[in-house]
């Protein structure tokens, strides 16, 4: 039997994955969903940042134009 008591576990539920969501007014499934997009288009960001680096001429302005559109888009949430 685990020693947590029901109350114990649905605080550390609530404050581990629901509680920042609400702060945005989302559920936990709709800040996943915004957060994961977000993992997605850094990774891709800086896919071709390093390809910019390795081959200058290529990826000159990808990075930075992904950056700016994450802004807008999280700027548009608050």
């Amino acid at each position: 039997m685990s020693d947590l008591s029901t109350s114990t576990r649905t605080s550390l539920i609530n404050r581990w994955f629901l509680a920042h969501p609400a702060t945005v007014d989302e559920t936990y499934f709709q800040h996943m969903k915004f957060a994961g997009s977000f993992a997605f288009w850094l990774t891709v960001a800086g896919g071709a940042a390093l390809i910019h680096a390795l081959i200058p001429a290529l990826c000159e302005t990808t990075a930075g134009q992904i950056l700016r559109n994450l802004v807008v888009r999280m700027n548009a949430r608050h």
